[in-house]
């Protein structure tokens, strides 16, 4: 049984995950997701797609005018359950692949400290707010984008184990990677996010913290499960 958690303006519930990156976000979203049979937001795949999109236009990451003048524009469409069969279509046309790069994340990650980028896309991500609820997976979903969220879990995890999960998923696809490399572009990318002016990343006060750092896949989602019967969003 699924407790009541529609807001009292009658808007859709939502769940809001947080965290940096490598922690399990989309994992865990997914599952949550499925299991709710709510609707899902990758905000980050949101800055991703802005950044790749401003690059191929060969406009600087740093003009965050021009930057932020291309979200309105493009036609965003996200296809597919789980990361096996993904499809992330822009104006028609699948750049998943190129989406989900090291390269195109610290892109993202350079953008997304800009006041008006994150304007310009905060609409965007409201949007996804539809019935029966939505998850929301993203840096700022519990602070800025949905502060009424019915759940907010910040995920975390130490530098190290992200990394080498980065490189284990890296090396799985045949991808050359360096684990030193991806340990200091995990560092760097924290760096941005956690000191940029506009919207840092960071639990929200009301969040439940949830360290990855030690836990295997299936633990993570065991201890999401129990977090979801405690407030009875879930009953089993």
């Amino acid at each position: 049984m699924q407790n009541d958690v529609t807001g009292a303006s009658g808007a859709a519930p939502v769940i809001a995950v947080d965290g940096p990156s490598g922690v399990g976000k989309g994992m865990v979203t997914r599952w949550l997701a499925q299991t709710l049979g709510w609707h899902r937001l990758d905000s980050g795949a949101l800055y991703r797609i802005l950044a790749l999109a401003a690059s191929r236009r060969g406009i600087g990451l740093d003009d965050a005018a021009q930057v932020a003048a291309l979200a309105p524009g493009l036609a965003i469409e996200f296809r597919g359950t789980g990361e096996q069969d993904e499809a992330i279509l822009v104006d028609g046309v699948d750049c998943a692949a190129a989406v989900r790069t090291e390269a195109t994340g610290g892109m993202a990650s350079r953008i997304a400290a800009s006041p008006a980028v994150r304007a310009a896309l905060l609409q965007r991500q409201r949007d996804f707010r539809e019935m029966p609820g939505l998850v929301a997976d993203g840096r700022d979903m519990g602070t800025v984008v949905f502060p009424d969220a019915c759940l907010k879990i910040f995920l975390d995890a130490s530098v190290e184990a992200r990394a080498l999960r980065r490189w284990r998923q890296l090396s799985a696809t045949g991808a050359s990677a360096n684990l030193a490399d991806l340990r200091a572009d995990v560092h760097a990318r924290d760096e941005r996010d956690r000191g940029r002016a506009a919207a840092p990343l960071a639990a929200a006060a009301d969040a439940v913290v949830v360290d990855t750092t030690l836990l295997l896949p299936a633990e993570v989602i065991a201890e999401i499960g129990n977090l979801l019967r405690s407030r009875q969003i879930v009953v089993s």
